[in-house]
């Protein structure tokens, strides 16, 4: 099959185009603007909670291109992170050297975002004149890792949905023509797989997406104090049960009150002693 996006099944009948399966899966974006590498502070020297607050901003700002995010971006939204109080543009500017129209288009994608906002009634500074506009973070550090989820999902997973369709279907048509092929069912098994865990996947981020900044940080701390090895233990035993019984059974937890499911957990936890 040429790259043309033109296929002919076994048999006759007229092409079927399939420029869905090529082509670029991820928009592409201009490339990042490097970061500027974080200098240590000399060993002779006495570091202050402003070098903490930089080194810090710079950490954040080379993690940035491993969630397709500018440098600049995620070094703006990771001072502002640290440092916990309202900031201008120029003091933000000033202290990770950026120049105006970086830091001013940083903001405004962190705000479009809404990650951060802007208080226009801010207390006057030091400097002569008129209150300048200021900036602070809008929830905490989970709610930039919801970003960064939902905004990976919409540039690469979303794309990818509509041309994996496009795949089983053309994998459908092949099977339709040449029904006695064993490699064009396997094909088709296997895309129908993919699909499926695509759209699991795509569901979890959704819901990570959706869910109160609280509740995801509360369900990583239950997980922080479990070992390895309970972790471990604990999907082999969800591996192990039915799945239509194990679905059936979260269901009926999630309707249940905080009372309720306190007093499930209790007797569990009995039942489970009892039977060690």
């Amino acid at each position: 099959m040429g790259r043309a996006g033109v296929a002919h099944a076994s048999g006759s009948g007229p092409p079927v185009v399939v420029e869905g399966c090529y082509g670029a899966a991820v928009t592409h974006h201009p490339a990042p603007e490097p970061a500027p590498a974080y200098q240590p502070v000399a060993a002779s020297d006495t570091p202050t909670p402003e070098d903490v607050r930089v080194a810090f901003a710079d950490l954040w700002g080379d993690m940035g291109p491993a969630w397709n995010v500018t440098p600049s971006v995620a070094r703006v939204h990771g001072y502002l992170l640290i440092s916990g109080t309202l900031l201008t543009e120029r003091d933000i500017r000033e202290a990770l050297g950026l120049s105006h129209r970086a830091t001013s288009l940083a903001l405004g994608e962190l705000e479009e975002w809404r990650l951060v906002e802007r208080v226009d009634d801010a207390p006057k500074g030091a400097r002569p004149g008129p209150p300048a506009v200021a900036w602070r973070v809008v929830g905490d550090r989970w709610r930039w890792f919801q970003r960064v989820a939902d905004e990976r999902r919409a540039r690469e997973a979303d794309p990818l949905q509509p041309r994996l369709a496009t795949c089983l279907e053309l994998a459908e048509q092949v099977v339709q023509a040449s029904p006695d092929d064993v490699e064009a069912r396997r094909l088709r098994g296997w895309l129908a797989e993919i699909q499926g865990f695509v759209t699991l996947f795509d569901r979890a981020l959704r819901t990570l997406s959706r869910a109160d900044t609280d509740e995801i940080a509360r369900g990583f701390t239950v997980l922080a104090h479990l070992s390895d090895d309970t972790l471990d233990r604990l999907l082999r035993l969800l591996g192990s049960l039915p799945e239509a019984e194990l679905a059936s059974t979260l269901e009926t937890i999630a309707r249940t009150s905080p009372t309720t499911a306190r007093r499930v957990m209790r007797a569990a936890d009995r039942v489970a002693r009892l039977g060690r």
